[in-house]
């Protein structure tokens, strides 16, 4: 099994497993990584999705043996350098070694992306006389117009530090404290409200690309609707009586399974 899907406390958890091909994606990988993307956003009992490897390659980017028609390449690599664009639930991501080529283009969809000192991230299709078409664009929104072109011109690779001193990487952690620290984040973010979480999502996502003024009406209007909310409500009145809150958008079952929670009251 190259992809393994696990649920467990409110996160989805994707783990590429083909360590002997350095995690290399093949078409076949590729659907499984977006179908467990896009049913996790109509998932009430989903609120974040953690994407880590396993061996000491996070991935090496497409699986160039594979040989799978290229209209169903181009479909299926248009579906998954997107989804961090798309998605209204938080993707982090855990980049325990080389991510090069399209394992940058799914570094670049993590909203939340940690690193192991070990992490290398690079742009190599110009050395195989090629360019990184459909990843362009979520690399240059994570590294900028300029590192971008001129990654993909020169095939050159970049570390952990820098990758953080870009805004690719979010925080740098050592090889034994890596997968704990991805962990408990991406728990950490599914215990938010929410409606918290999927409206602010949608925010960045229709606001991208729009005017400040057009960004303004969006924000204003999506404002209005949080503050109306049980959340909000639920939220302040938590914050001053010093209490964890209890979010009504929460699925009923969640704080129920909680050790020491019995009821949303």
């Amino acid at each position: 099994m190259d992809i393994v899907i696990e649920d467990s406390q409110r996160v989805r958890h994707i783990t590429l497993h083909r360590p002997s091909k350095r995690n290399a994606l093949t078409l076949e990988m590729c659907k499984q990584i977006i179908e467990a993307v896009e049913s996790a956003q109509s998932s009430t009992d989903i609120g974040c999705i953690l994407i880590r490897g396993t061996g000491s390659v996070f991935c090496s980017g497409m699986d160039l043996a594979e040989g799978a028609p290229i209209d169903d390449l181009l479909k299926v690599h248009e579906q998954l350098f997107t989804l961090g664009a798309k998605s209204l639930k938080p993707i982090v991501i855990a980049v325990n070694g080389p991510a090069l080529a399209g394992g940058l283009g799914l570094v670049a969809q993590g909203h939340v992306v940690f690193a192991s000192p070990n992490a290398v991230f690079g742009l190599p299709e110009v050395r195989i006389g090629f360019w990184p078409f459909i990843i362009y664009r979520s690399v240059e929104a994570a590294l900028g117009k300029r590192n971008t072109l001129q990654l993909s011109l020169t095939g050159d690779n970049f570390d952990a530090p820098q990758g953080l001193a870009w805004g690719l990487v979010h925080q740098i952690c050592p090889d034994d404290e890596l997968a704990l620290a991805a962990h408990n984040s991406a728990h950490e973010i599914a215990q938010w409200s929410p409606l918290a979480i999927a409206t602010g999502m949608q925010y960045v996502r229709e606001a991208a690309g729009k005017s400040t003024a057009e960004a303004g009406e969006i924000a204003a209007a999506l404002r209005a609707k949080l503050m109306a909310s049980s959340d909000f409500k639920e939220g302040t009145r938590a914050r001053l009586e010093k209490r964890q809150p209890l979010w009504p958008s929460m699925p009923q079952d969640f704080y129920a399974n909680r050790t020491g929670q019995s009821d949303r009251s």
